[in-house]
């Protein structure tokens, strides 16, 4: 039985679930039939522009971003599918936040709402530091499906780990 990273903290009714999917070689299947294509949000500029969307629709108060983009140097395997980054500066007697975020450069090629569960989460940061019931809650207002799209996230990468890209 191979060791299911992403998924390792969910009830072993699910990780038993997703073992046999692999085994029949159906979670392919799986996937492509709830997401049969790839977002076609490529360029740095498209990826900001998307994230100030979201920004702008549910965080309208919230401290300025002034970067977005893919980074190729995340790794997923580190359980980082996304990078909130908060650095403050002194400029004369204030004190300056800059605000950035940055994608797993693997999400280029995943569908639309893994991307968005993904900067939603992000998102999220900008209220709530820590991963507590308060971040959730903003997480599940952006995003109703925030946590099932979190699961087929986590059984997206792992198919990309165990057997290859989904998307030709």
């Amino acid at each position: 039985m191979q060791q299911l990273k992403y998924i390792q903290g969910y009830p072993s009714h699910l990780v038993d679930q997703v073992q046999q999917l692999i085994e029949k070689d159906q979670l392919k299947t799986l996937l492509l039939n709830r997401y049969p294509t790839p977002h076609t949000i490529k360029t740095e500029k498209a990826l900001y522009d998307y994230v100030i969307e979201l920004k702008n629709q549910y965080l309208k108060k919230s401290a300025p971003i002034s970067k977005v983009g893919y980074d190729n140097k995340i790794n997923v395997i580190n359980h980082a599918l996304g990078l909130h980054t908060f650095i403050s500066r002194v400029h004369g007697n204030k004190l300056k936040a800059k605000h950035e975020i940055r994608i797993a450069t693997v999400f280029k090629q995943a569908p639309l709402p893994f991307l968005r569960m993904i900067v939603v989460h992000e998102l999220a940061h900008l209220r709530e530091k820590d991963h507590n019931k308060a971040f959730y809650q903003l997480c599940c207002h952006m995003e109703p499906n925030y946590h099932q799209l979190e699961l087929d996230m986590r059984l997206y990468l792992t198919h990309l780990d165990l057997i290859g890209p989904i998307y030709d």
